[in-house]
């Protein structure tokens, strides 16, 4: 099993604003577990535990509580990207830290329950150079496709929309040659998708294949997102609400559907009902908020966005 992965950490997640003011996306907690944390302990349960993160945007909350990876059963490293360098560029640079020919890259935003061996498995025995895991596009209105010839070669890329019907949908993780990405120079902006890899299709066609499963994946792109993939993990794990480290809420409150993150403080009588409050938030005592994102103001008061939690 291929134990090496860059997992790509380093965007702004501007769509998830303003919980990405605060914390970066990965390090956002999906049922009270960062989803870092998540992503790490589900690679080091199918073997692959030599990982390294791409960092620019709020780095100090992933490293704060990744570290060294050890209490996550990994070994992780950093690649700091001072300006963010896209899925092409950011692996270009990672390169030689991630020390590997061979090796997964995998969306630091998507929760998925893929089989890495199965895919590995295929990914040798078709010498391709990139395997890209894809499940049937079911949304493709709101996602591009990946066009597949009959032997699941990646034809070509579909922008979203009625041309992506019938496509298949990737879900954030890969197996790579990393030679793939000779062509872009060190600190380069670069796109896989839309760049490298449609460059690659063209002068070597087969040698990026798609590997189709049925797959659970989560798509942590939009609130509404994260607000399902919290439901469904907190379910899962019957923990409702969520609340994270050093949390003090008065036994006068009430915290209905709620996410809380660390170091919130609810006061006596208040009412939080369908809202994310965020890290070290102070609800004073009596206060009201219904679906509503929670962000401190300078002295923890609470800033408050409307919250829509439907799709």
């Amino acid at each position: 099993m291929i134990r090496e992965a860059l997992v790509l950490t380093a965007g702004l997640g501007t769509r998830l604003r303003p919980l990405t003011d605060v914390r970066a996306k990965p390090a956002i907690p999906v049922a009270g577990a960062p989803m870092i944390h998540r992503i790490i302990r589900g690679l080091v349960a199918q073997g692959v535990a030599d990982l390294v993160l791409n960092l620019h945007h709020l780095p100090a909350t992933l490293t704060a509580v990744v570290g060294d990876g050890s209490d996550l059963g990994a070994r992780v490293r950093y690649s700091w990207e001072p300006i963010i360098l896209g899925s092409g560029g950011g692996p270009r640079l990672a390169l030689p830290i991630v020390g590997a020919r061979t090796f997964w890259i995998i969306n630091g935003d998507t929760l998925t329950d893929v089989d890495l061996a199965a895919l590995a498995a295929d990914h040798a025995a078709s010498r391709a150079r990139v395997t890209l895991a894809l499940v049937p596009n079911h949304e493709f209105l709101r996602y591009g496709g990946v066009r597949l010839d009959a032997r699941r070669q990646v034809a070509g890329f579909v922008k979203r929309g009625p041309a992506a019907e019938g496509t298949y949908h990737y879900i954030g993780v890969q197996l790579v040659d990393g030679r793939v990405f000779d062509a872009v120079r060190p600190g380069e902006v670069a796109s896989s998708i839309g760049g490298v890899y449609d460059a690659l299709i063209a002068s070597e066609p087969g040698a990026v294949r798609g590997f189709v499963s049925d797959a659970a994946f989560f798509d942590v792109g939009r609130v509404a997102d994260y607000w399902r993939t919290h439901e469904v993990f907190s379910a899962a794990a019957g923990a409702s609400p969520a609340v994270g480290r050093r949390v003090v809420v008065d036994p006068t409150a009430r915290v209905l559907r709620s996410i809380l993150w660390d170091d919130v403080h609810v006061g006596a009588e208040a009412a939080i009902e369908e809202c994310i409050v965020t890290d070290g938030v102070v609800v004073a005592p009596g206060a009201r908020h219904r679906r509503s994102i929670l962000v401190a103001g300078g002295d923890g008061a609470p800033i408050a966005s409307p919250l829509t939690i439907e799709p």
